[in-house]
Order: structure tokens, then sequence, then C-alpha cells
């Protein structure tokens, strides 16, 4: 995780830990337009704003507690 005032970003090694799943997992869900797509640092160099996973987690909660599910992600 990199910050620079506050502002955090997720390569996918953080990503895979955070969300414990794989990196072949997150990119799918990217595919499918289900995971926010990263953004470009650099030529070689993709990651997520926190804010932007974050959201997508609580959506991801809130939708799962709103339909009765017992696991979240």
């Amino acid at each position: 995780m990199y910050q620079h005032q506050d502002i955090y970003f997720y390569r996918i090694p953080q990503l895979i830990q955070i969300l414990n799943v794989s990196k072949s997992t997150i990119w799918s869900w990217v595919k499918d337009g289900t995971f926010p797509a990263p953004i470009k640092l650099g030529k070689n160099c993709s990651a997520w704003s926190s804010e932007v996973v974050s959201k997508w987690i609580q959506s991801k909660t809130n939708s799962s507690l709103n339909n009765g599910d017992k696991n979240v992600i």
C-alpha cells in the first residue's frame, strides 16, 4: 500500500490479502465489470484507490445483508 496525503493505492498483492481471493479472481472480476478497474500510475503500474475498494466492499456488504446472505464477500 502506498500513501500520499491520506490517499492510498492498493496493488494486486494487497488486494489478494484484503479480499482473500486470487490474482486471477480479481482480474476476472475486473473483466466482468463486477470489480472496479485499476488506474494506471505508470506504463507498468496499475493500482486501485483505497476509497474505491472500500466503497466496493461496503456495497457488497450492504447487498449481502439486505439479501440475508451469510457470506459477505
